[in-house]
């Protein structure tokens, strides 16, 4: 059985009570809220340890963006996010605002666990820190990256751009160490999507496009030519050793 907490957010009351009982059925503890205000009261709350968010977008109160970007002020932890419209604009501006999956309504509740699971899985490694000093220098060097000044480690967890510490989602964590660890070749957007998100990808999927263009942002790189993450158009994505 899991201890974890997941934070649900919802005005459909049967919506909230349905994804509930699923999660509750699977062991996990959930903290249930009908608008954003009360939610995001909780969540800044001493008493507040979220594992993960579900957030849906039309709240009465605040819309779940909103709620989304405040929550990722000073939490890193899973964000997904409900709603009912299908429109690609409603799934980037999702993303950008920090989420890091997406799912319509109507929805599969094992569907939903099953991707819960999947973010919860990258969260704990994201988190899990150095394992201990055995041949710690041959895991540190299997598990560490460096690319002119980018310093990726697996073991901490931890991304260094010239000595600032980055604050990364565990997804845009995944995705950046996938670039680092095929540094110097083309990783295609399908290639990317497959290994971070573990779903089969689409030819009308953001999803990569959005959260390389949140990385970027995180890693001061602004204009047309990016120093780190380089686009391969109609590819993918490189990162290089230049």
């Amino acid at each position: 059985m899991t201890n974890e907490e997941i934070l649900i957010v919802d005005d459909e009351a049967a919506i909230a009570d349905l994804v509930e009982v699923y999660l509750k059925n699977d062991g996990y503890t959930v903290r249930k809220f009908y608008n954003a205000s009360d939610a995001l009261r909780y969540a800044q709350s001493e008493d507040a340890h979220p594992d993960l968010a579900i957030l849906d977008v039309m709240l009465p109160d605040m819309d779940g963006f909103a709620l989304c970007q405040r929550i990722r002020e000073t939490h890193l932890y899973p964000i997904i996010m409900l709603t009912a419209k299908v429109e690609d604009m409603d799934k980037i501006m999702g993303l950008t605002m920090g989420a890091d999956d997406y799912i319509t309504k109507p929805f599969n509740p094992l569907e939903l666990l099953a991707r819960v699971k999947t973010q919860l899985r990258r969260y704990k490694r994201y988190n899990q820190g150095s394992q201990g000093p055995a041949d710690a220098l041959a895991q540190r060097e299997a598990e560490e990256i460096e690319i002119n000044g980018l310093c990726i480690s697996r073991l901490t967890h931890q991304c260094r751009l010239y000595g600032e510490e980055l604050s990364l989602t565990p997804t845009e964590f995944s995705i950046l160490w996938h670039l680092c660890e095929h540094r110097g070749t083309v990783v295609t957007s399908e290639a990317l999507f497959e290994a971070v998100w573990g779903e089969k990808y689409f030819d009308s999927n953001n999803t990569v496009m959005t959260h390389i263009a949140r990385l970027r942002e995180k890693m001061h790189e602004r204009g047309r030519n990016p120093k780190f993450i380089k686009t391969v158009w109609g590819v993918g994505y490189t990162i290089g050793e230049k």
